[in-house]
């Protein structure tokens, strides 16, 4: 009996493992047909600017508003941390380099799977439940270049750009705490900032680190509303699945970036 148990849970241990390289094969031939496959008709521009606006221009107020808190609080619990030591005059080198390395573009993932990837898969999950994706099949066109590839693309294109705005907008509410509220002289608040932040080592790094999340995000939030079943717990259950898979790539996928770009390996 127990002899048997055991041969049950490495059963069930293979069979996932199975399950698990299964879906990621489907999901990595759903990619290459969503950007490589054949042509769709209409415009594919005009299809791009609109989910442009969707994904990109209609997160922007939550990226805004998080950006400037972040940078408040970065600020202030630098200052009392580094008046200890002395050393407030280099909060601006502080808020910057945690802004531009880690949390401009992680947070800005993590908002935009909230807000943005949820979304697409709950409006493409709504048109498989509709038979709007088999209706375009029936019409010659493809849904995966008309309907999944300019949301695959907005979403690589929107991203880093809300990550840019995060961090730029951050160091501003970061000057202002520490500059008007906290009394840090203004000189050594961004000269210290300009003289410790590289163009190379810091903003092109988290250029990359945001671009990468925009794939990994996008692509999870088109894939699983293209996959779910097509009813409302389906649905449901696909939009919660973005969220969470969504968030855990972009976790994973930052330790291993911060790894490679400043881990001296």
């Amino acid at each position: 009996m127990r002899k048997r148990s055991v041969l049950e849970r490495i059963r069930l241990l293979g069979q996932t493992g199975i399950d698990v390289v299964a879906a990621l094969g489907a999901a990595g031939i759903f990619l290459v047909r969503a950007l490589f496959g054949r042509g769709s008709r209409g415009n594919g521009f005009q299809l791009l600017v609109k989910q442009l606006y969707s994904v990109g221009v209609m997160s922007l107020p939550i990226i805004l508003v998080s950006g400037l808190f972040i940078g408040m609080v970065l600020s202030l619990q630098g200052v009392s941390i580094l008046a200890t030591y002395g050393s407030e005059q280099a909060v601006g080198q502080m808020v910057a380099l945690t802004l531009l390395r880690e949390l401009g573009p992680v947070v800005t993932a993590l908002l935009f799977a909230g807000r943005a990837g949820s979304a697409l898969t709950a409006e493409i999950g709504n048109m498989k439940s509709t038979e709007q994706l088999s209706s375009l099949e029936m019409i010659g066109v493809d849904p995966l270049k008309y309907i999944i590839a300019p949301r695959l693309w907005a979403g690589f294109i929107s991203m880093p750009l809300l990550a840019m705005i995060f961090s730029v907008v951050g160091i501003w509410g970061g000057a202002m705490v520490a500059i008007d509220w906290l009394g840090v002289y203004e000189g050594s608040f961004w000269s210290t900032m300009q003289n410790s932040v590289s163009l190379v080592d810091d903003v092109l790094n988290g250029v990359i680190k945001s671009l990468a999340f925009a794939f990994v995000v996008t692509w999870i939030a088109v894939y699983q509303g293209h996959d779910c079943e097509p009813t409302s717990e389906g649905i449901s259950r696909a939009t919660t699945k973005t969220v969470v898979y969504a968030s855990l790539a972009v976790l994973g996928l930052d330790f291993i970036l911060t790894a490679l770009m400043f881990g001296d390996f």
